[in-house]
């Protein structure tokens, strides 16, 4: 069961999302130690979010479902606002740049109205777990699994990212790059936008 888990989390934290968009573009225009709090603010905020869930804050949601909605739909505006703010960023990893990548505390804080994030972390939590077993022992291993899991495969998002700086010196293919990650985080939140509006 838990090596199922792990390919099951290599596979979820790899493949492309809002998070892996965005440190992706973090990294293109801020550099990899720039962006070193945003990655651990997914590493840390994920498995946080996921631990409040599996312990309790999940009831929160079948009792009142209409908070679910309400945080999915500013989730996926936040996502509109930052797809908008990668398609006009400027990027570029000098010290002296204007604009920031983003922090920790908004990367740890984002996973919340991450829809990827709450569709990853609720299948883990409903098909990893029994309720026959230490099911608190269970939500640790499964958080503390996460945050060991998504540090590489995000990292690797990050660094991708960063590596693209010496191929995208001429600002037209930044601002193109940056379009065409806004885009794909748009993407990203459509089978969920569709879902809730159907």
């Amino acid at each position: 069961m838990f090596i199922s888990f792990v390919i099951f989390g290599f596979i979820a934290a790899l493949t492309p999302g809002p998070n892996n968009v965005m440190l992706t573009t973090t990294g293109l225009n801020f550099g990899v130690r720039r962006g070193i709090p945003h990655l651990l603010g997914i590493c840390i905020g994920f498995p946080v979010m996921l631990a409040l869930i599996g312990l309790g804050f999940g009831t929160l949601f079948q009792l009142f479902p209409v908070l679910h909605e309400i945080i999915k739909v500013i989730g996926i505006a936040y996502l509109v606002y930052l797809a908008w703010k990668i398609a006009n960023a400027e990027g570029g990893a000098d010290e002296t740049s204007p604009s920031k990548p983003i922090s920790f505390w908004q990367s740890a804080a984002f996973q919340w109205i991450n829809p990827k994030a709450w569709v990853m972390g609720s299948s883990a939590l409903v098909t990893y777990t029994s309720l026959d077993d230490n099911f608190f022992l269970q939500v640790v291993i499964i958080c503390t699994s996460f945050a060991i899991i998504t540090f590489p495969c995000a990292g690797a998002w990050l660094v991708f990212g960063a590596g693209l700086q010496h191929f995208l010196k001429n600002p037209l293919h930044r601002k193109i790059f940056n379009v065409v990650m806004a885009l794909l985080l748009i993407a990203s939140i459509l089978p969920i936008a569709w879902d809730m509006f159907q």
